[in-house]
């Protein structure tokens, strides 16, 4: 999510000509064994979502107009997808974690390898003695360091990105910047070349706010991710995928995937679609993420066999 270069807060995608045209390059080939499944499936939990507020003054849509992203016409694009060789999602952590943020990433890991039904592999930490000082700086209003995050995406993950990596998503407690007249981001994804990261900077404190920071840790992450699946920015619906241009904002966003969006997850990763909501039902409940259950239990109960 790209915004305006003096407050940016960017949970993103780089959307280039050439990114674009990268889908096509890293696509799999089409199966549409399971898509009769999949409509039929989107229609028994489509009234269970909310359509998109109209934004108020300050939120992304309010400045950013976006055309949006149907399944039908996501899957006329040819996105990135998993393939038999291509069956991994690795997550690089980048500088150092307290003990807190180390059993966060864990729950992480859990959480993606249900919605995205693969093996969430780990890489190799990287210190950041890695980080050369010309991708480092300090932002002049919190007096933080931060990190380039462009640098990490093309000059450390996509030279190092494993040959069965499908997504390969970096994590950092270091705060992010991604160039020139940029104050901040969250996060930053290339949607051609499969390669994401995102910082805990500004997540709040993992101890005295633990459930907040766990719900935003996960919701970056997925939102991030999906981005690399070639899954644009939702605006049908209150969705997981719909922009934030702020942090108040990007808190009323759900962790719950829309019908629209959802599908194109389970048409690309060839989801068992009953069986990863249950899954993602009992992940809420074992967690305590208040603000998703209802809903989860609810799309669970409607998905049921």
């Amino acid at each position: 999510m790209i915004v305006n270069r003096r407050h940016a807060l960017q949970l993103g995608l780089l959307c280039g000509s050439s990114t674009i045209l990268g889908w096509k390059l890293f696509a799999a080939e089409a199966d549409d064994t399971l898509l009769p499944t999949y409509l039929v499936q989107m229609e028994k939990i489509r009234p269970l979502f909310t359509k998109k507020a109209a934004p108020e003054s300050g939120d992304w849509l309010a400045s950013h107009k976006e055309p949006g992203q149907t399944f039908a016409q996501y899957r006329t694009i040819a996105p990135n997808r998993p393939t038999p060789v291509r069956k991994k999602i690795y997550l690089q952590s980048i500088g150092t974690f307290t003990v807190e943020q180390e059993r966060v990433i864990d729950t992480l890991r859990r959480f993606m390898g249900i919605v995205f039904g693969l093996e969430i592999a780990l890489m190799p930490p990287l210190g950041l003695e890695k980080i050369p000082a010309a991708a480092q700086r300090t932002n002049g209003f919190t007096n933080q360091r931060q990190l380039l995050s462009t640098h990490i995406l093309y000059q450390i993950l996509k030279p190092n990105r494993p040959a069965d990596a499908v997504a390969v998503l970096a994590i950092t407690n270091e705060d992010l910047w991604p160039g020139k007249d940029w104050n901040f981001v969250f996060g930053q994804a290339s949607l051609g070349d499969r390669v994401g990261v995102w910082s805990t900077a500004r997540m709040g404190d993992p101890v005295r706010e633990a459930q907040l920071f766990l719900r935003r840790v996960l919701q970056v992450a997925v939102h991030e991710t999906a981005h690399m699946f070639g899954i644009k920015h939702c605006i049908a619906y209150e969705c997981c995928m719909n922009g934030a241009n702020h942090q108040g904002e990007s808190d009323r966003t759900p962790l719950v995937f829309c019908p629209e969006c959802d599908a194109k997850l389970w048409w690309a990763c060839k989801l068992d679609v009953p069986k990863r909501a249950k899954e993602l039902h009992e992940f809420a409940e074992k967690h305590q993420l208040k603000s998703d259950v209802a809903q989860w239990k609810h799309i669970a109960e409607a998905l049921a066999p």
